[in-house]
């Protein structure tokens, strides 16, 4: 996968195709639910500091939360911001917040090249949680400005966050009705997710194919919307760099999964939870060993399954002992 996701707006880009679609920042609302690495993930804050450009290298370490761990399709929220396109924050009183949004609306209309009045009205609608508004002005300062690029990155960040939040709220009112409906609405939007992130990738790494990381979300997008084949081309772009292997390996396996090539699907799960070159962090090796596992006991592959419960088995202890002495510090 934020700038593009105005969940990024509220919380501030590989699992983007979080189990849970609605923990950490999108979690009730993520588009695949069959996607049990990211679930296994450990929620992510925030990532690389506004400060970045977007034309400036990423770190080899993308993500906070650890190195090489798994990119969620909303983390592609608020990634890189511009250090000269983040606004000053507006107060916290509603009320001045109100007053000072509509002080800029008129001031706009009188004086509409103020490049400085579109960031600050803008940043107070994503404040608010309006990224159809935020989206209104950057698209009319982009328009006025088409030659800066912090603002583009700031319209996809609110073209992001205006079809997360779509989906988000579709999400919520299928929860309650089981309509044919609301069905149609919910498989539209989680399509427009998917697109619209597929959409501000592409453009983004097209202007700077260095940002490596866009393409877990993008590989992510293309899951969400049944691209496979597209998606194991993203893939395959990353499995060469060491922080982004062990994450794109596990991709990769499910997406052989679903194209039902399980002997392709069990090398690269291998490959996620098992390699010693590249030891990938303990959620990920945790949810390839489990996707193995679940294919051994499938194709009737007994000694194989042992093996990889073992191997489970072990990393799941790991996992709990780093759980106990987390919880043993902050006690």
């Amino acid at each position: 996968m934020s700038q593009p996701t105005e969940p990024s707006d509220q919380e501030h880009s590989a699992n983007t195709s979080a189990e849970d679609p609605a923990s950490g920042t999108a979690a009730a609302a993520l588009p695949r639910d069959a996607r049990a690495a990211a679930s296994e993930t450990p929620s992510a804050s925030e990532t690389p500091s506004a400060s970045e450009s977007p034309g400036a290298s990423e770190s080899p370490n993308p993500m906070d939360g650890g190195q090489w761990r798994p990119v969620r399709p909303e983390e592609l929220l608020r990634k890189n911001v511009p250090a000269d396109a983040d606004p000053s924050e507006p107060q916290d009183n509603p009320k001045l917040i109100r007053q000072r949004r509509q002080e800029l609306e008129v001031h706009l209309r009188s004086c509409p090249t103020d490049q400085d009045a579109f960031r600050e009205l803008a940043a107070i609608y994503r404040k608010e949680d309006r990224p159809h508004e935020a989206k209104r002005v950057l698209t009319e300062a982009v328009r006025i400005f088409p030659d800066d690029m912090s603002l583009l990155w700031e319209l996809e960040e609110a073209k992001l966050a205006r079809s997360l939040q779509q989906f988000r709220e579709v999400s919520d009112l299928a929860a309650r009705l089981k309509t044919t409906e609301v069905e149609r609405e919910m498989k539209r939007s989680r399509e427009d997710w998917a697109y619209r992130r597929i959409e501000v990738c592409d453009a983004r790494l097209a202007r700077d194919p260095s940002l490596r990381q866009l393409r877990l979300v993008l590989a992510e997008a293309y899951i969400d919307s049944d691209q496979h084949d597209k998606a194991i081309k993203e893939i395959d772009e990353l499995v060469q760099f060491d922080e982004f292997s062990p994450q794109a390996y596990l991709l990769k396996g499910k997406c052989l999964l679903s194209l039902g090539q399980d002997v392709q699907a069990m090398a690269a799960l291998r490959a996620a939870g098992l390699r010693r070159a590249v030891v990938g962090p303990l959620p990920i090796r945790r949810a390839a060993l489990k996707l193995l596992c679940e294919t051994a006991e499938r194709l009737g592959l007994d000694l194989t399954l042992e093996h990889y419960q073992r191997h489970l088995a072990i990393v799941q202890q790991d996992i709990a002992k780093l759980s106990a002495a987390g919880k043993k510090k902050h006690a």
